[in-house]
């Protein structure tokens, strides 16, 4: 990366250069954020943490920083300690604007210089990639923090505000851990994540809710992928879809059709790279506790822990305690990028070396519809209702939604509940307020609303159901009866107008 060059300028120039860059999609709450913390005029050193998974956005928010503010910007690679303290001391001369690089003999050395550009007030020094760095000098981070000790002992002259930026991994989570002594000194920890599904459809331009949803499906809520990934491609309408899919995320010619792996290797590194995708085509395929996984691995429960732990320390694996049976947790894939390739094309990878994207997506359809977009469906409805619905939909603002399950005596299968929303107390679980279905392709009727009471009812002996509130999420439609039904405020119906439209 080029340093970022410039100083700071006339108040009114300063002040232009402070808006938000149009090209950093939303952001607006990390932007005020960087931006008040690299300003703060107060005597002292500061020391701020930006993490996130890949292709969230974070180099551009942080070089954009920079240019507004006159700050100095450094990304790290996989590189020795000397190549990386010489490409430093490089971007460092150019910042200056001086012809000699800096030669420094260690981490020292350099990061006195670097700390040094706040003695004349405050401005940002940024390091990205951190933990790269980290990984050739380990004892980065005791230096880092014995140099703003050393600083902020009186006078506090120095004003640098040192922002230190990776991927939310073992390492960065390791590195300003509450035990950590950098936890201690940071005063802004932000956490970049990806947009939700609202977000995403504005990102993407698209007004249809279900053409937006089958999109953010196949590329969830990553900023990079809208632009960098598909070259500006964007599916005209529902009909335009499943060729959009065929020349972006099938089309071996585009970078998203090798994103999904490549982003596996970045996260866990080759060592885990086998049995991580293994898990996740567990997952892809519908299994969701510890011994479903287990099971589909062929390999013991602490075995199966042991990778599903890796998955989740790198973000790739969220896990939830079921709704309905707390002592049961349930896990999914993060990443609807990483779903659709477990599901959709991993599988086929053979056949679209064979034949022609068209052929294979069309035998790949029911797959799509049946374990991409029907779980993800069901997420968006959970994440609708836990930040988006408010209280006139449950009776409570601060709610949890999560999938439930429970046995049915007269069945010989269990009863599912996608959508199961709990009162949410502090730190505890409350009560409960609604028992939901949720379905992608199948149009809802009545013995959908049967089959939620049927749950309700088998609730009775453990729980106060007084209160629950039936629910159906269908984005193919509800039968007349239904809609009969939700207008004697029998049952909620949420559709996809209502979760796009609604706030």
């Amino acid at each position: 990366m080029n340093a970022v060059h410039g100083r700071l300028q006339s108040s009114a120039e300063n002040h232009d250069r402070s808006a938000k860059p149009d090209r950093l999609f939303d952001k607006e709450g990390e932007w005020a954020a960087l931006m008040s913390f690299s300003r703060n005029p107060h005597p002292g050193t500061g020391l701020g943490v930006v993490m996130g998974r890949p292709r969230q956005g974070k180099t551009l928010l942080l070089e954009s920083v920079a240019r507004a503010t006159g700050g100095f910007y450094f990304c790290g690679q996989e590189a020795t300690e000397a190549e990386s303290l010489r490409r430093l001391g490089e971007e460092y001369a150019r910042y200056r604007q001086v012809a000699q690089p800096s030669h420094w003999r260690n981490w020292r050395e350099g990061m006195d210089a670097l700390l040094a550009l706040g003695d004349s007030g405050p401005l940002p020094v940024i390091i990205d990639s951190f933990p790269d760095l980290v990984a050739a000098s380990p004892a980065l981070p005791s230096v880092i923090h014995g140099a703003l000790r050393h600083l902020d002992r009186p006078p506090l002259e120095n004003r640098v505000r040192l922002l230190l930026s990776g991927e939310t991994a073992p390492v960065m989570t390791r590195l300003f851990a509450p035990s950590s002594p950098l936890h201690a000194l940071a005063a802004l920890k932000l956490d970049i994540q990806p947009l939700d599904f609202r977000k995403a459809a504005q990102l993407w331009g698209i007004d249809d809710p279900e053409l937006a949803f089958l999109v953010y499906t196949v590329v969830g809520g990553t900023p990079a992928y809208r632009h960098d990934y598909v070259n500006d491609d964007v599916p005209v309408d529902r009909d335009d879809f499943d060729a959009w899919v065929c020349r972006t995320i099938l089309n071996p010619c585009t970078p998203l059709f090798h994103e999904a792996r490549h982003l596996l290797d970045e996260e866990t590194g080759p060592w885990s790279h086998g049995v991580s995708h293994s898990v996740l085509a567990a997952l892809a395929s519908g299994c969701t506790t510890h011994g479903e996984i287990a099971t589909f691995l062929g390999q013991q429960l602490t075995d199966a822990s042991r990778a599903l732990g890796l998955l989740r320390d790198h973000g790739l694996l969220q896990s939830q305690a079921d709704g309905l049976q707390p002592g049961i947790t349930r896990h999914r894939i993060a990443d609807p990028l990483l779903a659709f390739e477990h599901a959709v094309a991993r599988p086929r990878r053979a056949a679209l070396e064979q034949s022609d994207a068209e052929t294979v997506w069309q035998g790949a359809r029911a797959d799509f519809d049946t374990l991409v977009a029907g779980p993800r469906f069901a997420q968006v409805c959970r994440d609708w209702a836990a930040c988006s619905a408010g209280s006139s939909a449950f009776g409570a603002e601060n709610v949890t939604a999560s999938h439930g399950s429970l046995g049915d005596p007269s069945a010989t299968a269990r009863l599912d509940a996608e959508v199961v929303i709990r009162r949410q107390d502090g730190d505890m679980t409350g009560r409960l307020l609604s028992v939901g279905l949720a379905r992608w392709h199948t149009g809802m009727d009545l013995h959908h609303l049967q089959r939620l009471w049927r749950i309700v009812e088998g609730l009775t002996s453990r729980e106060d159901v007084s209160q629950v509130r039936p629910a159906l999420y269908g984005a193919a439609g509800f039968s007349p009866e239904l809609h009969a039904a939700h207008a004697r405020g029998d049952v909620l119906l949420v559709d996809l107008e209502h979760l796009y439209r609604e706030l």
